[in-house]
């Protein structure tokens, strides 16, 4: 360690002191003034830096907000066309169905006419007629088609519309609830 006790001979004899001290004061003062012009580039320095930095991470931040968006895009227009998928594969098995259902209502028109009459039995054939038919404007229209078709329905006769959504809830709930008591 250097031995201060010769700086400090050395620098006080450099420094006439006057009576009163006030080339001291000067000089201190100076040095305060000097320090405070020290810290006030730094400060600038610290600001610059910290604004570069800033932009940086701006920079960054937004090309991973880019990233994301894309991202998002990519996974919204797979979950579309899974959903399309579904919907389809959904209309065939209900357009299967129906035709299932127009084949029983058909054959259970022979037996109506035996046992309730031949009045019954038209009313069955005429119902499994409509039901076919359903089923093949089922299965012929895409799904935009059948979304607008149900709009117009909805508009046409909403109450209609809220009565068939409460049967079809009411059955769904029923089936959900019989199938989680198994």
């Amino acid at each position: 360690m250097p031995d201060l006790s010769d700086q400090e001979s050395t620098s006080t004899s450099a420094i006439p002191l006057d009576a009163t001290g006030g080339e001291a004061k000067a000089r201190f003062a100076k040095a305060i003034e000097e320090a405070k012009a020290g810290a006030t580039a730094l400060g600038k320095q610290a600001q610059d830096r910290a604004g570069s930095y800033g932009a940086q991470l701006t920079e960054q931040i937004s090309g991973k907000g880019s990233e994301l968006v894309e991202g998002a895009k990519v996974v919204g227009e797979s979950a579309k066309e899974l959903a399309t998928a579904y919907a389809d594969v959904g209309k065939t098995h209900a357009s299967d169905a129906l035709s299932t259902l127009g084949r029983f209502v058909a054959d259970s028109a022979l037996t109506l006419d035996e046992k309730v009459g031949e009045k019954a039995g038209d009313v069955a054939r005429g119902a499994a007629r409509s039901i076919h038919e359903a089923a093949a404007a089922l299965e012929s229209k895409d799904l935009a088609q059948l979304g607008e078709d149900a709009k117009a329905f909805v508009r046409k006769s909403p109450g209609v519309a809220i009565g068939v959504a409460a049967f079809a809830g009411f059955v769904l709930a029923r089936m959900f609830r019989s199938g989680s008591e198994d």
